[in-house]
């Protein structure tokens, strides 16, 4: 269990516990993290482990002011996020959580929705509580926020029950995206990232209300853009090897307009070429500063990472860095005999 700052991050596995010792760390956990929270922030939700079940949980949790989001994998547990009455300071919490994979069964009185791939549930706290049952292998992502700050988006969000997110709802998946760097990539060394980063979850949850409300698209919103440019850029890192990479390809797969992919890029500062251009140069030199690629040629490199004209590779890369990728390599096979 690590908590360092400026984000409350804290972190619980069973790894390396024994199966007889797991059930009771897994029970503890809830108050664990308690103790060690600074006041105002509320601690994971509780987990129950499951009779005659393997117990497996490894998650990961940040906690802002606005915000707690929480990812991993759980196997053999129930959550069983606190019922009104019982949440302390969290009683005006609206909840979701995504099933990111595998399998999960949410229940809520007599109520029970079955979670796969990409689903999600949404819910206020009520008296009745819910439990999200997980007895095998299930990868989720679980986001908390006060209802009040949602609220101004909205107008007003009503009390709640159980409400189950398709999939293919937009908004959810540009959700699953933005939170899952909060949770686990995107450092928020300020207070103004965090801020920023809060109200964009908070854009995003509103987003999502609206669409299990028949209401409109998903629209241009700061938090919307925010998790659509992630999306892009994301996108566009998995394809860098490519060498026909094109904006259109990418606004394809994105579903919006190419135009509007550059438009999400100007908003930043940035061209969607120059990204593309500096991303690929990054991944040439950690590839050429890889001893156990030392057989691969500078071209074959250049090429791998999406360059078609070795000139212009040998040109830009000398321009980031101030030495040639011949240069770079040596360099970095000399550091490693040193080291060895």
């Amino acid at each position: 269990m690590h908590v360092p700052d400026p984000c409350t991050t804290f972190r619980f596995s069973t790894a390396g516990l024994p199966q007889p010792a797991r059930a009771e760390a897994v029970r503890d956990v809830h108050r664990r993290e308690r103790s060690v929270l600074p006041a105002g922030l509320e601690p994971i939700e509780p987990l129950v482990p499951l009779a005659d079940r393997a117990l497996h949980v490894d998650v990961t949790k940040r906690t802002l002011p606005g915000l707690a989001v929480v990812t991993g994998t759980l196997s053999g547990v129930c959550h069983a996020p606190r019922p009104k009455g019982a949440a302390g300071p969290g009683e005006g919490d609206l909840l979701i959580a995504i099933n990111v994979s595998g399998h999960s069964l949410a229940r809520q009185r007599d109520t029970e929705l079955s979670l796969r791939d990409g689903d999600a549930v949404l819910w206020t706290r009520s008296v009745a509580g819910i439990g999200i049952m997980r007895p095998t292998p299930a990868r989720f992502l679980g986001c908390r926020v006060p209802r009040s700050q949602v609220a101004a988006f909205l107008g007003r969000v009503d009390d709640m029950p159980m409400c189950f997110v398709p999939r293919d709802t937009e908004a959810l998946q540009l959700l699953v995206t933005y939170a899952r760097g909060i949770a686990e990539s995107v450092p928020l060394a300020t207070p103004e990232l965090q801020r920023i980063a809060v109200s964009h979850v908070h854009d995003l949850m509103a987003a999502i209300i609206a669409a299990t409300r028949g209401g409109r698209a998903v629209g241009d919103g700061p938090g919307i853009a925010a998790a659509r440019l992630r999306a892009i850029m994301i996108d566009i890192c998995a394809h860098l090897g490519d060498g026909d990479l094109s904006v259109a390809d990418v606004a394809q797969r994105q579903r919006v307009s190419p135009r509007y992919v550059y438009k999400l890029f100007e908003n930043e500062g940035l061209t969607f070429s120059s990204f593309v251009r500096d991303h690929r140069l990054v991944r040439a030199h950690r590839l050429l500063c890889d001893s156990r690629l030392a057989d691969r040629t500078i071209g074959a490199i250049a090429f791998d990472v999406g360059f078609g004209d070795l000139s212009y590779f040998n040109r830009t890369f000398r321009r980031r860095y101030g030495a040639t990728p011949g240069e770079v390599r040596d360099a970095a096979f000399n550091a490693d005999l040193a080291r060895r």
